[in-house]
């Protein structure tokens, strides 16, 4: 039993129920707020217009120039935005990069936010902001980059792809299982992070065979509300420094970087804590790395860095950046077992320690 922690709950308001995008308006008031602008990827365009005309007179319009990684650049197109509609608040629709947009927008202006997550990224319910300038990624933290209210409507979910839906499954429970041995963790985000493991293993197969399966679909979005608590709460260590290089330097997708990185990095540490046999409890394992490895085939997601666009070349580069700042971590970070492993999950062998 851990008995030396600190934890402090974090002050977000959770809404989670079927339909419950109907609750978004009188959100929108609660926090006292006129105008809302609705932000959004391009894809998803369509969906933030109708969202802000259902709004009315509190809609301010929309900003549907979302992207991953949540380059400052977008972000001062953004803030242009905001300030020409005289928007007093932001609703963030979609994954982590909107999510992050809204993050970013409330992190220089002060202006609340409220996520409306359509897949399972779990960024929604953390104070953690992860930008991109000049090719480098950073993170900041902060309460007022935490999201005002989180709305889960499982209803937003069900047209997430099969595909999309297992990398930001995989992606949420990265941040749930790096939770189990970060320097801040405690017994009930160890609790929380154990369940939101399970939740998740046990949907993910389902949704990929079922997509249309609801209940499979709650039980994710229940999932990722744990996971992403894990993360706001307890922090980060190997596992997202690597996934901020890889993304933040070399462009690499967000959540399908997180999907081939987390087998390889937890079978890194494993053999340095004791915390990980609870995410190969959750997985019905022996072995955390192996089993998220089995997982990540057994949903059809990328399991090899070189097929999400990393050149081999560029292994030794990303590595030199991991180890200028790097995250705390149980394992001392040796760079010849570094390379070793980013190679293997370059390549898309099994992992190892």
């Amino acid at each position: 039993m851990q008995t030396d922690f600190i934890y402090e709950a974090l002050p977000t308001r959770v809404i989670f129920g079927e339909g419950k995008l109907d609750q978004l308006a009188p959100e929108i008031e609660r926090l006292g707020a006129k105008r809302a602008l609705v932000l959004s990827t391009p894809q998803q365009e369509d969906w933030a217009q109708h969202i802000a005309q259902s709004l009315g007179q509190a809609s301010a319009g929309v900003f549907a120039g979302a992207t991953m990684h949540t380059p400052v650049s977008v972000t001062e197109q953004a803030l242009e935005h905001v300030k020409a509609s005289n928007a007093d608040c932001v609703v963030a629709l979609g994954g982590g990069s909107t999510i992050g947009l809204g993050k970013a927008i409330a992190l220089r202006t002060g202006l609340p936010q409220i996520a409306v997550p359509t897949t399972y990224a779990g960024s929604e319910m953390t104070p953690i902001l992860g930008q991109t300038e000049n090719g480098i990624k950073t993170t900041q933290r902060g309460a007022i980059i935490q999201p005002k209210t989180v709305i889960y409507d499982v209803n937003l979910t069900l047209t997430l792809p099969a595909g999309m839906s297992a990398t930001s499954g995989l992606n949420a429970m990265a941040h749930a299982v790096e939770a189990l041995y970060a320097q801040d963790r405690n017994p009930v985000i160890s609790l929380m992070a154990e369940d939101g493991i399970r939740a998740m293993a046990e949907a993910l197969p389902v949704i990929i065979h079922s997509p249309q399966d609801k209940a499979a679909r709650l039980q994710a979005q229940y999932g990722a509300w744990l996971c992403g608590i894990c993360l706001g709460s307890a922090g980060m260590a190997l596992h997202h420094k690597l996934c901020h290089v890889l993304g933040g330097s070399f462009d690499l997708p967000h959540a399908e970087t997180h999907a081939v990185m987390l087998p390889h990095t937890a079978a890194y540490n494993e053999p340095a804590t004791e915390a990980l046999s609870r995410a190969a409890r959750a997985l019905g394992t022996d072995n955390a790395g192996l089993g998220l490895w089995e997982l990540a085939k057994k949903v059809n997601a990328p399991t090899a860095l070189k097929d999400i666009g990393m050149a081999e070349s560029d292994l030794d580069k990303a590595l030199e950046i991991a180890l200028k700042n790097p995250y705390w971590n149980p394992r001392p970070l040796e760079a010849d077992s570094l390379r070793a492993l980013l190679k293997r999950a370059w390549a898309g062998e099994a992992p190892s320690a």
